[in-house]
C-alpha cells in the first residue's frame, strides 16, 4: 500500500513528499489561543484541522510530539495594526487582574477542546513560562546585530536582515513595497524603519503584566513568544509549523526572521495554512453579524441557525472542506451535515451485524487503500468522506443482500472504516438506540430542572444544564419547551 505523505508547504507554494528530520519521529508546531476571550468558530477550525494532521499522523505510525501554545502574556495587534494589549484590556473590562483572564478563558478553551473531541498536544507551554527563553533568543539576535535597543525596547532591523535573508520569504512580500500598516507602536518614532518590529517593549505605566530584563522592565513582543516555545521543545530546525491563514504576516514571517537572526535557520521545513471560515456567504465577522462562538452552535443560542446542532455534526461539516479551502457555515449546510454524519454512522454501526460468504464482491482492500490515498494527498478530509461513504453504499448492499463480503475483508473493512471514521476524522461513536434509552432518564432532568427554574433556584438548575454538557448533552429552552441533543 502507498504511503507516502505529500503536504502542501506555503514556504514553496508546493506540495512535497514529507520526510521527517528523523526518521520515524515528527516535531510539530502549531499556534494556539490567545486568552483574552474564547476562541470564536473560525479558530476553531483551525484547531480542528490540526488535529486531523495529528490524528493521521499518528495513524502512519509516526511518534509526533506536537506543541501549541497558549499565549498568555504579550501584545496582539488589532485589525487597524496597532498593538494591544488585549489580556490587559479585558481585564480591565471585567475589573480582575489578567490571571483571572487568562484562568477563565483557558477552562473555557479546555471545555471546548473536549467536547469538539481535540486530542491534547505533547506540550502546550504558555508564554510567561517562557520569559527567560524570550530574552536569550533576543540577546542572541542582539548579538548577532539584527536588533538594536531604544529606550527600554528592542526593535528587530529588519533592513539590516534583508541584506543577508529573504524577509517575505514565507508572504511573498518585498521590505521595500511594505505599507506601514504592519505594525505600528506607542513609540513608532524610536524604529530605524516602519517595518521594524518590536522584541521587547518597554512598560508602560497601564500594563498589567510587566517582566525584569537587561533592558529594563517590559513584556515581550507578539512574535517571539512563539519562537521561545518552538525551539525550546523542538529544536532551531523542526518538521511543521502550523496555523492560521492569518498568521502568515506577520508573525509567521517575523518567527523566520527571528530564527534565522538567532540561530541562522528557518526553524521549520514545512510551513501549513489553514483556511478560513465564512457564514452564509461572509467571511465571519463582528460587523456583518454572523460571529458566534463555539459554545453557541451546539447550544442553540446563535440567532444565525434556526436549531442546535452536535459538536460533532459540526466537526463532520469542517471535515467537508479541505483545510486550505474556505468553507461557508449555513444552515442548509449543516442540515445536510447531520444528514451525512447519520447515515455514515450508521453504516459503521452494522459493521458487527453483517453475514458473511465465502467471497467479497468488491476489492475491499482497493478501497481501504483509497483511504491512504486521500490523506496522504495533502490531508485530504473531503476525498477521505467520499470514499468513506462509498464503503457506505457497499455495507448497505451488504445488508440489504445485493452484495457479499468475506470474513477477513469484513474484519479488515470494520478496522480501517472506524479507524479512519474515529481516529483520523475524530468523530465521536453515535451508537443506535441511544436515544431512546436516555428519554426517559432525561425527561426526569429535564422536570427537576425546570421545578428549580420555576422555584428561582437558579443556582441548581445552572448545575444541571453544566452537568449534562461536560457529559456531552445539549439542552435549548424555548417558547415550546426545553428540549435535548
Amino acid at each position: 500500500m502507498n504511503q507516502k505523505l505529500s503536504i502542501y508547504n506555503s514556504l514553496t507554494g508546493t506540495k512535497e513528499e514529507f520526510k521527517p528530520i528523523s526518521e520515524g519521529r515528527v516535531g510539530m508546531y502549531v499556534c494556539g489561543p490567545t486568552l483574552y476571550s474564547e476562541p470564536h468558530m473560525g479558530n476553531m477550525r483551525t484547531f480542528i484541522n490540526f488535529d486531523l494532521v495529528y490524528r493521521y499522523l499518528l495513524k502512519l505510525g509516526y511518534k509526533v510530539k506536537y506543541v501549541r501554545n497558549i499565549t498568555d502574556a504579550g501584545h496582539i495587534t488589532n485589525s487597524a495594526g496597532q498593538a494591544v494589549d488585549s489580556i490587559g484590556a479585558a481585564a480591565r473590562l471585567e475589573q480582575v487582574l489578567s490571571l483571572e483572564i487568562v484562568y477563565k478563558y483557558n477552562r473555557k478553551f479546555l471545555d471546548l477542546q473536549r467536547i469538539y473531541n481535540l486530542l491534547p498536544p505533547s506540550i502546550e507551554p504558555t508564554a510567561t513560562q517562557h520569559i527567560q527563553e524570550q530574552i536569550e533568543i533576543i540577546e542572541k539576535i542582539i548579538d548577532n546585530g539584527f536588533a538594536y535597543v531604544v529606550n527600554g525596547s528592542v526593535y528587530f532591523d529588519v533592513k539590516t536582515y534583508a541584506l543577508k535573508y529573504n524577509y517575505g520569504m514565507l508572504s511573498g512580500r518585498k521590505v521595500d513595497e511594505l505599507e506601514e500598516a504592519t505594525r505600528e507602536l506607542n513609540a513608532q518614532d524610536e524604529k530605524r524603519f516602519f517595518a521594524d518590529f518590536a522584541l521587547w517593549k518597554k512598560a508602560n505605566p497601564e500594563d498589567m503584566q510587566i517582566w525584569r530584563s537587561p533592558w529594563g522592565d517590559g513584556n515581550p513582543g507578539w512574535h517571539i513568544e512563539c519562537t521561545a516555545m518552538s525551539t525550546k521543545y523542538l529544536g532551531n530546525q523542526f518538521d511543521i509549523h502550523g496555523g492560521g491563514m492569518d498568521l502568515k504576516f506577520p508573525h509567521h514571517e517575523d518567527e523566520i526572521a527571528q530564527n534565522c537572526g538567532a540561530f541562522g535557520c528557518n526553524p521549520a521545513n514545512i510551513w501549513m495554512h489553514a483556511n478560513m471560515l465564512n457564514v452564509n456567504g461572509q467571511k465571519m465577522s463582528k460587523s456583518f453579524g454572523n460571529f458566534f462562538l463555539p459554545m453557541e452552535i451546539i447550544e442553540g443560542t446563535t440567532d444565525l441557525f434556526d436549531k442546535a446542532y452536535s459538536a460533532n455534526t459540526v466537526r463532520f461539516f469542517l471535515m467537508q472542506a479541505h483545510y486550505r479551502s474556505t468553507i461557508d457555515l449555513s444552515k442548509d449546510a449543516l442540515a445536510a451535515a447531520e444528514k451525512g454524519l447519520g447515515r455514515l454512522m450508521e453504516a459503521t454501526n452494522l459493521l458487527g451485524k453483517l453475514k458473511t460468504t465465502d467471497q467479497s464482491t468488491e476489492d475491499v482492500s482497493k478501497l481501504i487503500e483509497s483511504f491512504y490515498d486521500a490523506m496522504n494527498d495533502d490531508f485530504n478530509a473531503p476525498i477521505l468522506i467520499s470514499k468513506l461513504f462509498e464503503a457506505v453504499t457497499f455495507i448497505n448492499k451488504i445488508n440489504d443482500g445485493h452484495a457479499t463480503i468475506s470474513a477477513e475483508d469484513l474484519k479488515v473493512l470494520k478496522l480501517e472504516m472506524e479507524s479512519f471514521t474515529y481516529d483520523v476524522l475524530g468523530l465521536k461513536p453515535e451508537h443506535e438506540g441511544t436515544s431512546d434509552r436516555l428519554s426517559p432518564v432525561m425527561d426526569l432532568v429535564i422536570e427537576l430542572r425546570n421545578k428549580a427554574r420555576e422555584n428561582k433556584d437558579w443556582t441548581t438548575s445552572d448545575q444541571i444544564r453544566d452537568a449534562l454538557l461536560k457529559a456531552g448533552i445539549t439542552i435549548k429552552d424555548s417558547k415550546e419547551g426545553t428540549s435535548w441533543s
